[in-house]
């Protein structure tokens, strides 16, 4: 296949892109096209690598079209009445629970209750999942049915939310695996080859699964979690070895560790108390769910298999800690979130060669959140231009569904930071369209042109990114998506 007239820098030449076997064969004046059995004319358009989500959790996030939306909410009142009128609209079957997603109630006016779901859902057993998903609020009727029945608020936090959110998404192989099919289509069409999946607890047979089935459009590195690290090792895999019989789509991915909650929620572990928090010690600055000896002896196991570390954290003490146990243990991997720091932290970033994994888009759907309860910290808040400054590696991900599996929203937001009229967050923490884009593709790639025998992961735009304005930047129109030399998606082209 030849793609003639492409452009592949900016400000540089047209030229020609010939793909064989999966891979760029060919960049310049490809003048012997004997041995070409289609030529496209590009006309101009950028063709550039694909690009990746480095943190995803796929299969909440292909439920989530099949949920009543929640992020509208400005109130828990107004949350129970959209409740309400969905039940109205459509009434369950008999012992069918409703599920919503995405509220976030960290500056609510009220709280969310029971008592306020029970009055708006009655018998209907209701489960509704926080945006950043380490929350769960349910009526007296959930409760019962997932085992928290003696729970007075039925606000359920980290483990117990986690919990009921595992027993509300388990749906039928065939029913899941339609849902993902779409959702893989969907991710194509944004210029999307591949994605680290963070899904718990393990979701790498039924990616393949779903790979021998059909469903080839994506890359897939599938990380495991601490439960199923010794199944992991036991048959015989590390981070990068590949899964027979996939047809070079699916890895083995990192392990993947959560130490701390979230900032929505108020659990994320930082050096300071949350103001308006009442009580005492760590609840005060947030929670820690894994002290650093266990941290460290869980990441020492994984090193000696083989296995790279993802380990979410999102507060600065929490930060600080992953850093001392990466430093103890000698592992490698990466810091998922790293959202608050401290600013000697950040150099150690690539004093330690950790990659430090961040979601842009959650800087401006966090940044009324953060400059309530992290007043006076923020301007170390998603600190992006500083861990480019210090030299770390930065990959960017989506964490969807907490945010859209859209990297173009986690481009426009780490170039902009801003999504509306309001002024830009912390603009000095910008970064350029070049390094945003190479941020949302592998480490390693070595910037964003492409070169003879690279593996033929390419997007064609219909736009030109770096001239774009923050709207279109964040809507940057894609004509077409190719995963080894085969389209995943294409209109126009």
């Amino acid at each position: 296949m030849l793609l003639r007239r492409a452009r592949l820098l900016r400000r540089g030449p047209l030229q020609d892109v010939l793909v064989a076997g999966g891979r760029i064969a060919g960049v310049g004046n490809v003048d012997d096209h004997a041995a070409v059995s289609e030529m496209i004319d590009a006309d101009g358009r950028y063709v550039l690598p694909g690009l990746w989500d480095r943190h995803v959790h796929f299969e909440q996030w292909a439920q989530v079209r099949a949920r009543l939306p929640l992020a509208d909410a400005g109130s828990a009142s107004a949350a129970a009445r959209l409740v309400a009128a969905h039940i109205a609209a459509h009434p369950p079957a008999t012992d069918v629970a409703v599920v919503g997603y995405g509220f976030r109630d960290a500056l609510w006016p009220d709280a969310p209750g029971r008592e306020l779901l029970d009055a708006q859902s009655g018998a209907v057993p209701v489960v509704l999942i926080s945006a950043d998903l380490h929350s769960a609020w349910l009526n007296t009727a959930a409760l019962r049915r997932y085992g928290h029945g003696d729970d007075p608020t039925g606000l359920l936090r980290e483990g117990a939310a986690m919990g009921v959110m595992a027993e509300v998404g388990t749906v039928s192989e065939p029913v899941i695996d339609m849902w993902c099919g779409d959702a893989s289509s969907a991710a194509a069409a944004r210029g999307v080859v591949g994605i680290v999946d963070m899904e718990k607890p393990w979701s790498l047979d039924a990616w393949q699964r779903r790979i021998v089935n059909g469903n080839r459009r994506l890359r897939i590195v599938s990380a495991v979690w601490p439960e199923h690290l010794e199944d992991a090792i036991s048959r015989h895999l590390h981070t990068g070895g590949g899964v027979d019989g996939t047809y070079g789509l699916l890895t083995a991915g990192p392990l993947k560790v959560i130490i701390d909650g979230s900032l929505n929620t108020r659990t994320a572990f930082c050096h300071d108390p949350y103001p308006s928090v009442t009580g005492a010690g760590s609840e005060e600055r947030g929670v820690l769910l894994v002290d650093l000896d266990e941290l460290s002896r869980l990441m020492v196991r994984a090193k000696e298999a083989g296995f790279d570390c993802a380990v979410h954290a999102i507060g600065d003490a929490a930060n600080a800690m992953v850093m001392q146990a990466f430093a103890r243990s000698g592992a490698r991997g990466s810091i998922e979130h790293a959202q608050l720091l401290v600013d000697s932290d950040v150099p150690r970033f690539a004093e330690l060669g950790l990659i430090a994994s961040v979601q842009p888009e959650h800087a401006l759907d966090d940044r009324d959140v953060a400059d309530h309860y992290w007043a006076g910290r923020t301007a170390r808040a998603f600190p992006l231009r500083s861990l480019i400054d210090a030299g770390a590696v930065l990959v960017f991900g989506s964490d969807a569904p907490v945010a859209p599996l859209d990297p173009w929203l986690a481009i426009a937001a780490a170039v902009h930071r801003s999504r509306d009229e309001r002024p830009r967050w912390h603009p000095e923490q910008e970064i350029t369209v070049a390094e945003a884009l190479a941020a949302s593709m592998p480490p390693g790639r070595g910037g964003l042109s492409m070169r003879d025998g690279d593996i033929a992961d390419l997007m064609v735009l219909d736009g030109d990114p770096f001239t774009a304005d923050p709207r279109t930047l964040r809507t940057m129109p894609v004509a077409a998506t190719m995963v080894s030399g085969n389209w995943t998606h294409r209109i126009g082209v």
